[in-house]
């Protein structure tokens, strides 16, 4: 049995000096995307590091999976998940999952202006295969701009949509 999950996140974008002002406890935040550092002069805000791309494969996972989402399982009201690196999250998630599920592919799309994330899609893919314990080759990355409409084109945020396949190990059952 084969189960599809669809996962899609967004993050707001701040200027890192107004990011700093606002979160003077969170100065070291940086701007991840797949459990990559990469160089912006603007940083994603949200309860954890922001990593849009991770939180939205997350999510695919953990609805292929029929676990609800990245909310209900890592809630932001919970000061245990505050600036925590979403790749520790993603782990987690994997561990729900794999009792019955092993993962066939994940397929992603960033929907964002800047920065440009080609040079980077590399070492998300590797850094996501390596947290997920698959091949490289299970894992997809695409970028684009949405040719400056709406808040992506604007630069106000950041938005993913991720999809995946899950296969469901022999003697797993599920409900429903």
């Amino acid at each position: 049995m084969l189960r599809i999950g669809h996962g899609f996140d967004v993050h707001a974008l701040l200027d890192k000096n107004l990011f700093i002002k606002s979160y003077p406890e969170r100065k070291e935040h940086k701007f991840i995307m797949g459990g990559v550092e990469i160089p912006f002069e603007k940083v994603l805000l949200g309860h954890s590091d922001a990593d849009v791309l991770t939180h939205a494969i997350c999510d695919a996972l953990l609805g292929a999976a029929g676990l609800k989402d990245i909310g209900n399982q890592f809630p932001d009201t919970d000061h245990e998940y505050k600036g925590i690196d979403s790749q520790k999250l993603l782990k987690k998630v994997l561990e729900l999952i794999s009792e019955k599920f092993s993962i066939v592919n994940i397929d992603s799309t960033i929907l964002a202006e800047r920065p440009k994330f080609a040079p980077y899609i590399q070492a998300m893919r590797i850094k996501l295969a390596e947290t997920l314990s698959v091949n490289i080759d299970q894992i997809n990355i695409k970028a684009t701009t949405t040719e400056k409409l709406g808040f992506t084109g604007r630069e106000e945020g950041i938005a993913v949509e991720a999809v995946c396949l899950l296969g469901l190990l022999a003697n797993a059952q599920v409900q429903g």
